[in-house]
């Protein structure tokens, strides 16, 4: 016979008038989470108590009901209650709904039985509920206020909810993480967050930094000095979108129309430049991004003069010079900060700052004839290159007859810097692991960047780029290879307008400075040089004798002139001068090398910098990503490729360069071809290689393993 099933019995629900209840001892929450108790009676205020509370009778010592309930399960609910009480809101005999316990449990089961057995909303549910919420009228103000969040909250919530709906069921069905899904809420394309997520899936990275790098990959970012230089709202106005991270500090988000805000750089750009050239007077004017490094080579400079001070400027610098050298003895003796006196000097610093920085008058006549370079600074800032003049626009009976002889340093320095160099066809081969020799192409644009940056370095060394210019000076007297010398000692110049982003470095940017300095100090017309570098001090003398020695150097490995031994010699001169790539500042990246060479290769830097086991983390990786994890994990170590590294060749050391002995033929050493670095042993070859991305197997493995 089947057994009847026990019927289940419920507690009953009544309402207790509030003043009746009491908060039992047995409550198991104890630490404050969640919503505040103020946010909760608010809550309660404007919708009602939505969760009953559990009671329990009081029983006196014959086991009758006292009248008396206490809550094992609802204490923050009751608190919200006696809150609005307190406040008047709520009257002290008001109803409460209250589920009677029968006690058949312990009080302290019933409170950890509803706070355990409680399942939180998952995120979606929430997300798509604030979506209804606003599709039915409701304003993101108005669903903050309610709900107790900030209004960026409510914005990154309606923004996941926005993402595609393929997605969010791939999430709903914990497929994707929370950290997942908002980094794809960086574009609201619902077609390219599809079309990444089938790309990770194929990856072993689906980090959410990897995610929103595929994301804009092809954006721009709002710091970029064209964005900046336009600006984000004439941008937008001319129909441009921008991509914004509401979860990341995103700096402005992404622009995702690159021709656009081209377009729009170069409009402005020649505006503003033409604007400067009617305002001012020029003949003609260049506007571009950037200019090539010696873009000015073969046009002659002028410079103008700083406006003299008028009396009232000259009586109000010298008045405020005097209250700033009052007030600085006075605050040097004080024992005491005071952040008035403070702002008072940094008041009259700005003040004499602004008296000093007068703008420079330019001839009339030479401004008639000259012209400017316009272009943009790093910043995004208007960089304005003023005062040259082209041979054409020289007066006839001025014009130096040398002038078109040109100066024979070109050499094919002017590659296109897209082209391939000496017959190059392809780039290397990526699947083929054996090492090969760089790139000639590479191995130019990397000498280049170094003879940039020897050239900085000598013109430090004055005494040394004495001794070096002697040097050339000697060979070609006495010797019959007068051409063994990385001097080019007649002051030609190569351009290495070939190799992108030489005139943005460090080294440029002081050689440069420098070239300004010199050329306004010097005078305007040519006789008087002579007079002039006669009255000219010892030390300045040969800190201008170094400037002018040092921008002769060349040091380029050129694939057609490979000039052996003047790059021993440069070799000599670095050592002479204790030059060394690391420490001039250079750091490889993808851009300037890692991105350039075959994965062997870049296997091969992250080996030698990092060992085998930093190696194999990234091995698995295709190729653009391989580079920009490798530049990360080398980034600091002083790793150097073959073309940048010091190799210690015969002739001057630097311990001779030290002092004032000059080591004789007698004892220097002859330099032979196999003393020089391997790479520049390498015939020069045609590479027919392609750059390829198939990823080798390490499973397991991923990009994050590389941080």
């Amino acid at each position: 016979m089947a057994q009847a099933i026990q019927k289940i019995t419920l507690s009953a629900a009544r309402d207790i008038p509030f003043n009746k209840l009491v908060l039992s001892q047995q409550n198991v929450r104890k630490i404050k989470a969640g919503v505040s108790i103020e946010d909760l009676a608010e809550d309660i205020a404007h919708r009602g108590l939505l969760t009953s509370l559990n009671v329990r009778p009081e029983l006196d010592g014959d086991g009758n009901e006292t009248g008396i309930y206490r809550i094992p399960a609802g204490d923050r609910r009751y608190r919200a209650l006696e809150r609005l009480v307190a406040q008047k809101r709520l009257a002290k005999t008001a109803g409460v709904p209250c589920i009677v316990s029968k006690g058949e449990t312990l009080e302290v089961e019933d409170s950890l039985a509803e706070n355990v057995q409680r399942v939180s909303l998952h995120p979606l549910d929430q997300f798509r509920a604030f979506q209804t919420l606003r599709e039915q009228g409701l304003g993101e103000e108005e669903i903050s206020a309610r709900f107790f969040v900030s209004v960026a909250t409510v914005r990154q919530r309606l923004r996941l909810a926005s993402i595609s709906p393929r997605l969010l069921d791939l999430y709903a069905e914990d497929e994707m993480t929370l950290e997942q899904i908002m980094a794809f809420s960086i574009t609201n394309d619902h077609v390219r967050q599809e079309q990444v997520w089938d790309t990770i899936t194929r990856s072993h990275s689906r980090e959410p930094y990897y995610i929103r790098r595929l994301l804009t990959e092809t954006a721009i970012r709002a710091s970029d000095r064209r964005a900046v230089y336009v600006g984000i709202e004439a941008y937008e106005a001319a129909g441009g979108v921008t991509m914004r991270d509401l979860f990341e500090q995103d700096h402005g988000g992404w622009l995702q129309d690159p021709a656009l805000l081209e377009q729009l750089v170069m409009e402005k750009l020649k505006a503003d430049a033409e604007a400067i050239q009617m305002s001012e007077g020029w003949k003609w004017f260049e506007a571009a991004f950037d200019f090539p490094y010696g873009h000015t080579s073969g046009l002659r400079r002028f410079y103008g003069e700083q406006a003299e001070m008028t009396e009232d400027e000259l009586a109000r610098h010298d008045a405020t010079r005097t209250e700033y050298d009052r007030l600085d003895a006075e605050y040097a003796e004080a024992n005491e900060y005071s952040e008035a006196t403070e702002q008072k000097l940094e008041e009259l610093g700005s003040e004499l700052d602004r008296l000093n920085d007068r703008p420079y008058v330019f001839d009339p006549q030479e401004v008639a004839r000259g012209g400017i370079f316009v272009s943009l600074g790093a910043s995004g800032e208007l960089k304005i290159e003023r005062g040259f003049v082209r041979s054409e626009d020289e007066p006839k009976d001025e014009t130096d007859p040398s002038a078109d002889a040109g100066d024979g340093a070109d050499r094919g320095d002017d590659l296109p810097a897209s082209g391939a160099a000496g017959g190059e066809g392809a780039q290397p081969d990526d699947e083929d692991e054996s090492i090969k020799p760089h790139p000639d192409r590479l191995v130019l644009d990397l000498t280049a960047l170094r003879t940039v940056a020897l050239r900085n370095a000598l013109a430090n060394e004055p005494v040394i780029a004495f001794v070096a210019v002697l040097h050339a000076f000697v060979l070609k007297t006495f010797y019959v290879y007068g051409s063994d010398s990385c001097m080019e000692v007649t002051l030609q110049s190569a351009r290495f307008s070939q190799t992108p982003g030489l005139g943005d470095t460090v080294w440029a940017k002081e050689i440069d400075q420098r070239h300004e300095g010199w050329g306004q100090d010097l005078p305007k017309d040519p006789n008087d040089l002579w007079d002039f570098l006669i009255k000219l001090d010892e030390v300045s003398r040969q800190a201008l004798f170094a400037h002018c020695a040092s921008l002769s150097v060349n040091a380029v490995i050129e694939p057609w002139n490979k000039r052996t031994r003047a790059i021993a010699h440069a070799e000599q001169l670095a050592n002479s001068i204790g030059f060394d790539m690391v420490e001039a500042g250079w750091t490889p990246t993808a851009d300037n090398y890692l991105g350039r060479v075959t994965k062997a290769r870049i296997l091969q830097a992250v080996r030698e910098a990092k060992g085998d086991q930093a190696a194999e983390l990234i091995g698995h990786l295709k190729k653009a990503d391989m580079a920009r994890e490798a530049e990360r994990l080398i980034t600091g170590c002083g790793w150097l490729p073959e073309p940048l590294r010091s190799t210690v060749v015969g002739g001057i050391s630097q311990s001779d360069a030290a002092g004032d002995e000059v080591v004789g033929p007698d004892h220097a050493e002859t330099t032979e071809i196999q003393d020089l670095p391997a790479f520049l042993l390498d015939e020069p070859e045609t590479s027919n290689d392609d750059t390829g991305d198939t990823e080798s197997g390490i499973d397991g493995e991923h990009l994050a393993a590389a941080e």
